[in-house]
């Protein structure tokens, strides 16, 4: 079991998640905070953990975790990226996310560019995965 602390409009809760197989994960008991707050953690938690949509040509869209600014786009169409590089940095909530590559690649597009508002879900850029 795995120990989070998550912070939901301004309230702190400590959550134990249960990591079943890859990318998979369950809520457990949430620490006597907040009545039940393991309900809306949950999707955060998921969106932590879910892999990115695999795209045609076998790239994968970066998706993006919570909404906010895209504060820095630390990439380009043509650069090649590390798997867990920082690609992005958004703010949110007057703080400073950085975005990871999931796969090492070549960035085919982004999406957004500095001072865009994004959704959480939606598309920042495209990566292709290096062929091994």
């Amino acid at each position: 079991m795995k120990m989070l602390r998550i912070t939901l409009e301004g309230k702190s809760y400590e959550v134990g998640v249960e990591v079943l197989d890859e990318g998979t994960v369950r809520p457990a008991v949430a620490s006597g905070f907040a009545p039940s707050p393991t309900a809306a953690v949950q999707p955060a938690v998921a969106a932590l953990v879910t892999p990115p949509p695999a795209v045609s040509g076998g790239g994968r869209l970066v998706a993006c975790p919570m909404a906010g600014l895209v504060f820095k786009c630390l990439v380009k169409p043509g650069d090649v990226v590390t798997l867990n590089q920082v690609v992005i940095v958004l703010d949110a909530m007057k703080m400073e996310t950085p975005i990871k590559a999931p796969v090492a690649g070549t960035v085919r597009a982004v999406l957004v560019k500095e001072g865009d508002a994004v959704e959480e879900g939606s598309s920042l850029l495209q990566i292709d995965g290096d062929p091994q």
